[in-house]
Formats: structure tokens, sequence, C-alpha cells
């Protein structure tokens, strides 16, 4: 009679790395701690700063221009220099990790520095002397100052830590990793606008310094326990490209020649943008229909119960159906619900119907196509044409919220277009994942796709 063979314990693969089950939920754990950590500033700090600015008697245009184009301009510049740096880069701690670590510091003090803007501000007034600003001028000036070196050491982590997920994480999980990662995240908006953002303009300070401490020590950790594996050799420079990261006209072709990634980087965009318009000025709205911050902050915490209700089967659908079918779904109901609300919102109810729509409906957005360009981007130059995006997502990123600012400056500050401009975008991005879709059926489907540029390693 023959011995029935013992089942292999499961072993998951993520280029040279090889995990078990239990190794699989360390890896988790900790990528999460340092998610806890990065969720809670993204959540707080924007929201926050847009509180403070409005404080000092900044004008709408003002408040898009810090909070959007700021960031994007950075972003347009430092983020492709970064990801192909960090692409070629190979050192005992990995190529992710190091660029991780060095901007993080920078990000502890800017908090710190948004935290005393207050006494800043004073000290620059009294500086100045005739020639200052005035008192709420010249803490603008101060928070600006601090903003600016805030937006520029996130932008450098925000660029790569994708890329690290990206290269450690076994892709037939990915997308229920980062169904976590989105649970992760609700957690954060829930604590924020639960406990928090009622008490954002009196208590800034104590919000930007607890956000700063929590990210130092959080994101530190998981930089410091988790592993990158080994990679290749990074290709030869192209010729002429000595003493330059790449030669500039390779990035170009490489990045915006394909007409699949021109796509894809259409798709991906609108599908981000969409939403910038009603996250960028809804707190705006509320108040100006009468609605105070702890009820605004119940209907955002009541959106992200359900949203963190659904975000690890969304992460499982996107295993099992694909980010690209997901995010068609949820930009057809998202475009729907935004166009509904611009000529429905008249009251508290409401308003409180088209913004949770709107939240829910955008998070499942982001939730279900998370893993999207960890799916179609070549692996080894994921942070290049990660990057590559970034300068495209840069230029509408910073020209929207300010245009829309300028636009509610003109127009009496009729919050409720904010609602048909998000609309009307989702629109443009359902276009762009519709034929994103019939381009990847031609290249192989979810079952034999390979990315246009693929390198011929393991690694891939």
């Amino acid at each position: 009679m023959s011995t029935p063979t013992k089942k292999s314990p499961k072993v998951w693969k993520a280029g040279t790395l090889t995990y078990s089950t239990g190794g699989l939920m360390v890896l988790f754990g900790w990528l999460l701690v340092g998610d806890f950590a990065w969720q809670l500033k993204e959540r707080s700090v924007a929201t926050t700063a847009q509180l403070v600015l409005k404080s000092f008697g900044s004008p709408d245009l003002l408040v898009g221009l810090l909070i959007g184009s700021v960031p994007a301009a950075i972003g347009l510049i430092i983020g492709p220099i970064i990801s192909v740096k960090s692409d070629r880069t190979r050192t005992r701690w990995g190529r992710r990790i190091p660029f991780l670590l060095i901007p993080l510091p920078v990000v502890v003090l800017s908090m710190f520095g948004l935290a005393a803007t207050p006494h800043l501000g004073a000290w620059i007034h009294e500086f100045l002397g005739a020639r200052s600003p005035g008192p709420m001028g010249s803490s603008l000036l101060a928070f600006s100052i601090f903003w600016v070196l805030f937006e520029l050491a996130t932008i450098i982590t925000n660029a790569l830590f994708g890329a690290l997920i990206n290269d450690i994480v076994p892709h037939e999980t990915i997308g229920r990793f980062f169904g976590l990662f989105r649970i992760v995240s609700l957690v954060d908006g829930m604590i924020f606008n639960v406990f928090l953002i009622k008490h954002a303009e009196e208590y800034y300070s104590w919000i930007f310094i607890g956000t700063g401490l929590i990210y130092g020590i959080g994101f530190t950790l998981m930089c410091l326990m988790v592993k990158e594996g080994q990679y290749p050799p990074p290709e030869p420079q192209a010729p002429g490209a000595s003493g330059r990261l790449m030669g500039f006209k390779t990035y170009l072709r490489e990045c915006f020649a394909t007409p699949f990634y021109l796509l894809v980087f259409g798709a991906v965009i609108l599908g981000w943008v969409c939403f910038a318009p009603v996250n960028s000025f809804s707190i705006f709205y509320a108040k100006q229909l009468g609605i105070n911050m702890e009820i605004y902050g119940q209907f955002t915490a009541v959106s992200y119960a359900v949203s963190l209700v659904l975000a690890y089967i969304l992460g499982i659908l996107a295993d099992k159906f694909h980010p690209i079918r997901m995010g068609i779904a949820c930009l057809s109901l998202y475009a729907a619900i935004a166009i509904w609300g611009a000529f429905s919102i008249t009251n508290l109810t409401t308003f409180g119907i088209a913004y949770i729509g709107h939240t829910v409906m955008s998070g499942a957005y982001l939730t279900s196509t998370a893993s999207i360009t960890q799916r179609l981007y070549p692996k080894l130059k994921f942070a290049q044409f990660a990057s590559g995006q970034g300068i495209l997502l840069a230029i509408f990123s910073g020209i929207m919220p300010p245009a829309v600012g300028l636009f509610l400056d003109l127009n009496h500050h009729n919050y409720r277009m904010t609602f048909l401009f998000s609309g009307l975008i989702a629109v443009g991005g359902l276009v762009f994942y519709i034929l994103v879709y019939r381009r990847f059926m031609q290249l192989g489907g979810p079952q034999h796709y390979r990315a246009p540029l693929s390198e011929t390693s393991e690694f891939q």
C-alpha cells in the first residue's frame, strides 16, 4: 500500500526573494506598519494645511497652488531623476530603501516647522518691519517655506514606496495586499476625521507634531525590518549618457514612444485627477452649506467605514478579474454619482449622499486599481515608467487645483461645480480605460500578458 505524499508548504516568490506563508505575513505586517505611518501623514497633513491656510486669510487660488501646484512642480523635476537613479542603484541595502530613509528626517522636521508657523510668522513680521506683508502674510510666508520642504521630501518617498512594494511583494497576492493597504489607510482616515478634524484649526500645531513623530518612527521601523532581494545588473547607459542618470532621449523614447503606455498613462492619470476638484474644495463646500466640521468629519468617517468593509473584497476581485476591468466598473459608477451630485446638492442631506458616494467610489477605484501599474509596467524599470507617468500627472495635478480655485474665485465660490468637473474627467478616464483594455487583450490578456520593453530575466 502506497504512503500518501505530504503536501509541500506553499512558497511565494518575488524576484530572488522567497517566502513561506508565515514569512509573507511578517512582510505584510512590517509594510503595514510603515503604511500606517505614511497614510496618517497623507490623510491628515494636507487637510489640516487647507484649514490653516484659510485661517490665515488665504484665497482659494493660493490654496490650489500650494496644495496642488507645488507638489506637482516638485514631482515633475525630482520624480524622474530619483526614479531612474533608484532603478539603476545596487547597494547592500537594496535599491529603494536608501532613497526612502534619506528624506525621512526632512519630512519630520518640516512638519515641526509647520507646527511653529505662528511663532515664525511673528518673528518674520518683526524682522521685516515696514517691509512686512503683515502678521498673516508673514505666517503664510513661513508656512509656504516649510510646505515646500515637506513636499520635496514627500515626493521622493511617494515615488519609491510603490516601487519597493513592486520589488518585494509576490504579484499573485498584490491585489489583496493593496486591499490591506486600503484598510490601513481608511483606519487612518477615520482616526483623523472622527477625533482630529474638528480640532484641526485650533490644535493644528499638535497634529503636525504628533503626525511627524508617528511617521518618523513607523516608517523607519519598516525600512529597517524589510529586506530587498538581488537584482540583475542595470542595462548599460545609452551612448553619450556617460556621467548622467541615463540618456534623456532614451528615457523619452522608452516612456513616451510606446502607444500602449501612453494609453495607460492617460487612464491612470485621469482616474487619479478626476477626484481632485471635489477633494480640494469639499471642505469649503460643506462650510458654505452651513455644515460644521464635526458633521463633515462624520460623513467622511461613515464613507471610510463602508470602504473599509469593501477594501479586502475589492483586492480579491482585482486579483481575480484584473485591475483594468475593475477600473472600468468603478469609474462608470463614480461618474454617475458625481454628475448627479452636481445637479442635486442643495442641503446637508443631498451633500451627505453625494459626498459619501464620492468618497466610497473614489476609494473603491483606488483600491481596485492600486496594482495596475505593477501588472503593466516592465518590472526592472518600474520606477522609470512610474516617473514617466508622474511627469504627466504632475502637469495635470499642477494645473487643475489652481485652475478650479481661480474658477471658483471668479464665480462666487460655486463649489457645486466641483462635482461636475470630477464627473466629466471621470468619463474621459473611462474612455482611456476601455482603450487600454482592448490593447491589453491583444498583448495576451490576464494569462499571457508581457509588458512591451520587458527585460528577459528571472526578475521579470
